[in-house]
C-alpha cells in the first residue's frame, strides 16, 4: 500500500501524498501558506480527479495568498451562507452571495468590487422583478459621473445582468419585464504613437528612476505582452535557450507561448534580479497587481495624450507597427497578438491594406523609371 509520507515538491508550500484510487496510486497535492499571519494548510486537489499538477497547486497556492481566490475553509462557509440564504432569497444581494459561493469564477476580485462599489448601493436591496429601466440608468449615470470609461461601465451593467439572469435560471427569484441592455463599448479602440511620440517615450523611459515601470514598458513595446501577464511573468516562464515566454493563464484562459525576440531577450537580460519569482514583483517579492502611478508618470513626462493607456497602447503600438510592416501576415500576428480568434486581429488588417496599397502604387513609377532606361539605352547605342 502506498506510504502517506508527505513528499516534498521543487515549488515552496506544495507537497503531496500517496493513496489508493481507481486508477491505481494517485497523488494528492496539499498547500501551506500564512494568511493574516495565520499558518494555513490545505487540500489542491488530485492528481486525476482534479488534474493537479504541482505547478497547479503552486498557482492556486499565489492565488489565495493574493486574496484572488478563497481558502477552503472561506469557500465551506459561503457554501453553508448560501444554503441559509437559498431559502429566503429575495434581493440582488442575496443573489449575489449564492452566485459567488456556487463555484470559483476567475473575475470574483474584479467582481467584487463592481458589486460592493455600484451595484449594492443602487440595486442591492431590491428584488429583480421589481427593477425598472431607470434604476439601470442610475447605475450607469453613477458611473458617468465618477469618468469611468465605457467599458467599465459596460462591465458593471453586464454583471447586474448576469446575476439576474443566475437567479432566474436558479429559479431564485423572477426577473425584469423588459431586457437590459448594455451599454456600447469601444472595445475595437486602436492607440498608436507617431514616431516623435515614440521617441519621446523612450527618452522619458530613460529619465526616469522607476526601472520597474519603465521595463514593463518596454516589454509591452517589444512583446505586445498584456499588463496582466507581465505581472504573473515569473523568470522561470522565460526559456532564454529556446528563445520562448509561456504566458501563464492568460486572457484567453489557455497557457500560451511567444517567441523570445532579440529586443526583449537584451531587455531581459539587464532586467534587475531579486530574490522573487517575479519578473516585475510586488510587494514582499510577491506578484505585482498594480502599477498605474508609476507608469503614468512617465507617461506624462513624455507628453502623451491623457487618454493613452500606458501598457495596452503599446500592445497596439506594437502590433500596429507589425501590421504596417506589410511583412506579416494577419495569421501570423493573430498567433503573436495570442488572440483567440481571427476577428480580434481584423482590426489591424487596414493598416496592413494600407502599406501594401502604397507598395503596389509604386509600380507605376517602376514601370515609368523602366522604360525611361530602355530609351535612354535606345538613344545610346550605336547605329
Amino acid at each position: 500500500m502506498p506510504s502517506l509520507k508527505r513528499h516534498k515538491t521543487k515549488y515552496p508550500g506544495v507537497f503531496f501524498i500517496e493513496v489508493d484510487g481507481p486508477m491505481g496510486s494517485e497523488k494528492i497535492y496539499y498547500i501551506r501558506y500564512r494568511l493574516h499571519g495565520k499558518p494555513v494548510e490545505e487540500k489542491a486537489g488530485c492528481q486525476y480527479r482534479d488534474d493537479m499538477t504541482p505547478s497547479r497547486a503552486s498557482g492556486r497556492r499565489a492565488d489565495r495568498i493574493a486574496g484572488k481566490e478563497p481558502t477552503n475553509s472561506e469557500k465551506r462557509e459561503l457554501e453553508q451562507a448560501a444554503k441559509e440564504a437559498e431559502s429566503q432569497i429575495k434581493t440582488i444581494s442575496d443573489i449575489w452571495i449564492h452566485y459567488k459561493a456556487s463555484k470559483t469564477l476567475k473575475g470574483i476580485v474584479q467582481d467584487e468590487h463592481r458589486f460592493e462599489k455600484y451595484v449594492k448601493p443602487k440595486l442591492g436591496n431590491k428584488e429583480p422583478s421589481e427593477i425598472v429601466p431607470l434604476d439601470i440608468q442610475r447605475v450607469e449615470l453613477k458611473l458617468k459621473k465618477s469618468k469611468k470609461s465605457p467599458g467599465s461601465i459596460r462591465n458593471v451593467i453586464e454583471l447586474v445582468r448576469r446575476l439576474i439572469n443566475y437567479g432566474v435560471k436558479m429559479r431564485l427569484c423572477k426577473g425584469p419585464d423588459f431586457n437590459i441592455e448594455l451599454p456600447k463599448a469601444n472595445t475595437e479602440k486602436m492607440e498608436d504613437l507617431s514616431p516623435g511620440e515614440l521617441a519621446s517615450l523612450l527618452t522619458a523611459i530613460e529619465q526616469d528612476d522607476h526601472i520597474l515601470a519603465g521595463n514593463m514598458m518596454r516589454l509591452a513595446l517589444y512583446s505586445g505582452m498584456r499588463r496582466g501577464e507581465m505581472f504573473k511573468l515569473k523568470w522561470s516562464d522565460i526559456n532564454f535557450d529556446k528563445g520562448a515566454i509561456a504566458l501563464r493563464d492568460p486572457k484567453g484562459g489557455k497557457d500560451q507561448i511567444i517567441p523570445l525576440n532579440d529586443a526583449s531577450r537584451q531587455l531581459l537580460d539587464g532586467h534587475p534580479k531579486t530574490k522573487s519569482v517575479y519578473v516585475f514583483p510586488g510587494r514582499g517579492g510577491k506578484q505585482r497587481v498594480d502599477i498605474n502611478k508609476a507608469v503614468g508618470k512617465i507617461k506624462k513626462s513624455a507628453g502623451l495624450p491623457e487618454d493613452f493607456r500606458a501598457l495596452h497602447g503599446l500592445r497596439h503600438v506594437y502590433a500596429s507597427m507589425l501590421a504596417s510592416s506589410g511583412k506579416v501576415d494577419m495569421y501570423t500576428l493573430q498567433k503573436l497578438m495570442t488572440h483567440k480568434s481571427a476577428a480580434m486581429t481584423q482590426r489591424y488588417a487596414a493598416l496592413r491594406d494600407d502599406t501594401l496599397r502604397k507598395a503596389s502604387n509604386l509600380t507605376q513609377g517602376l514601370i515609368e523609371d523602366e522604360l525611361a532606361k530602355a530609351k535612354e539605352n535606345q538613344s545610346n547605342s550605336p547605329e
